[in-house]
């Protein structure tokens, strides 16, 4: 009897432990896991295609390897993680944990997500085709759309989508360097002269600005169209997001430039590229720098505005090298590809 009663008694702790994993599987947590993710070689394949080919233009052999970094994420708007995973997740050192809210606005669906990354994908792909065209000494001459008036913009009752921009302040306007190099010259407040073309005809308006950030801003998003000397085909798979733009921008460069610009080195990095050649910050940068580590790469190129949240948390055998412009990442590059990186600035 005591045998019989010992036997129920264990055969109800396991169906209680059983149905309490059963409920942890089922039930779904308001949290998103971030792990890091795979760290592809832009100068080399992906499920068993080239990742970066360029037609039209003389091409160079490369070397080594300019590896963009991901971000495994689990969680988000129609796909939460399970109260199992997010437990596990607890007690894992390279996992960070969020609320679903801190990350993604009320009301926003999976396909919403999908489609933003997939934008911010192309977005960085073009944006890397342009500056490192320039960079490499291409002529790549843009027209410059504007895309959207912001309901706020003292401007909004003079601009138009689609009004195409040529001059500012008698200075022609062939290309998003030009434009913002004009526009730093402008005071916060002060009218602008700019020279435009509607539906065909040209004219020219007083265009007050606002001031955002210490800027001078007329209060428009724009749509910056380039004509590029060669073709670029980047086959990444389903990765999305725009941090991998300086990435492709250096692996561009690279390849139609003369010799190997990494010297046999397997050098990683992330961070978003604008199209003048500014580096942005990125998410989960900690995630990323110990992908790129599990991957083989000794050294990383780090957004400036990511560099705080390296502190203290950069793998061992991983030099981190902060960047702000494709300027200075290519020279990065270039001093540890010669092992010469004496003045170069480092995060971590």
């Amino acid at each position: 009897m005591a045998l019989q009663r010992r036997t129920k008694i264990v055969l109800g702790v396991f169906l209680l432990l059983l149905a309490a994993l059963i409920a942890s599987v089922a039930i779904k947590v308001p949290y998103v896991i971030l792990r890091p993710g795979p760290a592809p070689d832009t100068l080399g394949s992906l499920d068993g295609k080239r990742i970066l080919q360029v037609s039209g233009t003389k091409t160079y052999p490369t070397t080594g390897s300019l590896r963009f970094t991901t971000v495994s994420m689990y969680g988000g708007p129609g796909n939460r993680p399970s109260a199992l995973e997010y437990a596990f997740a607890l007690t894992d050192s390279h996992a960070e944990i969020y609320k679903e809210s801190d990350l993604f606005a009320p009301e926003t669906t999976r396909e919403q997500v999908e489609q933003q990354n997939a934008a911010e994908m192309t977005g960085s792909q073009s944006a890397a085709e342009v500056v490192a065209a320039r960079k490499a000494g291409f002529t790549v001459p843009e027209t410059i759309e504007i895309a959207a008036v912001s309901e706020k913009a003292a401007a909004k009752k003079l601009l138009r989508t689609k009004d195409v921009i040529t001059s500012v302040n008698g200075v022609a306007v062939k290309d998003s360097p030009t434009l913002q190099r004009e526009m730093k010259k402008v005071k916060p407040g002060e009218k602008v002269k700019l020279g435009i073309t509607r539906v065909g005809k040209p004219m020219t308006l007083e265009v007050p600005t606002q001031e955002v950030d210490g800027r001078a801003v007329m209060g428009v998003a724009l749509n910056p169209k380039a004509s590029l000397p060669f073709t670029v085909k980047l086959a990444v798979g389903d990765v999305g997001g725009p941090s991998a733009g300086l990435m492709f921008t250096l692996a561009i460069y690279d390849t139609v430039t003369p010799g190997p610009l990494t010297g046999g080195k397997h050098i990683a990095g992330t961070g978003t590229m604008n199209s003048v050649g500014e580096v942005g910050p990125i998410g989960g940068v900690k995630e990323k720098v110990v992908g790129a580590r599990e991957e083989g790469a000794t050294a990383f190129l780090a957004p400036a505005d990511n560099c705080a949240e390296l502190k203290g948390n950069v793998p061992d055998g991983l030099s981190v090298y902060r960047v702000a412009t494709i300027d200075e990442a290519v020279k990065a590059v270039e001093g540890i590809a010669k092992n010469d990186t004496k003045g170069l600035a480092r995060c971590g």
